[in-house]
């Protein structure tokens, strides 16, 4: 009898890294979910009582603090894009950038926090009016998912510092913090306005 020899198989290749897949999924999910809460605010407010929106005697949202967050964010997606080319052209050139970018969403997490202990110091929680509820769950909900987000892109920095950055984590930490800048301006304009 003749031996059936195996032929060696070739190492698989990855369509798609796991962590950019894995990413691409949660932001579909992140998706659905802030689309279901926004919904459900439209409704809300348009079904208020006698049509007066804000309720009576919730404050009034900080639409200048939550402006300026706003330009902080979106200067924090275009330092990732510069970020971005960087790593392409020589991956230690990129740190400065990522690290401006994680700089920048630091500092809307935190003025979002200070924005929320002046309207609980109004009155205004998540049991006060609809239009607390709602405020808490997106803001809230935008805020957690920012802040995982900067861990991933602290992941992302130490990794880059090291040399040890596998180019499809940095790509799902882009995607990841481009979702979130891109979120932002949504219930920005829909919430405060």
């Amino acid at each position: 009898m003749q031996a059936v020899l195996a032929r060696p198989t070739a190492p698989r290749r990855q369509i798609v890294p796991s962590a950019l897949l894995g990413t691409l999924i949660f932001v579909a999910a992140e998706t659905m979910f802030f689309a279901g809460m926004m919904s459900a605010f439209t409704i809300s407010k348009a079904n208020a009582v006698g049509g007066i929106w804000p309720p009576y005697g919730a404050p009034r949202l900080p639409v200048d603090a939550a402006l300026l967050n706003t330009l902080l964010l979106l200067a924090s997606g275009v330092l990732l894009v510069v970020a971005n080319r960087m790593y392409a052209r020589q991956p230690s050139h990129a740190r400065a950038w990522v690290l401006g970018t994680w700089a920048l969403g630091l500092t809307f997490v935190l003025l979002q926090a200070r924005e929320w202990r002046a309207l609980v110091g109004q009155g205004m929680t998540v049991t006060s009016s609809a239009l607390g509820s709602f405020f808490y769950l997106l803001v809230g909900g935008h805020s957690l998912q920012a802040a995982g987000a900067l861990l991933l892109l602290g992941v992302v920095a130490v990794k880059l510092w090291r040399g040890t950055l596998a180019p499809g984590l940095f790509t799902a930490a882009q995607v990841l913090w481009f979702f979130v800048v891109a979120l932002w301006p949504v219930i920005f304009f829909r919430l405060y306005f």
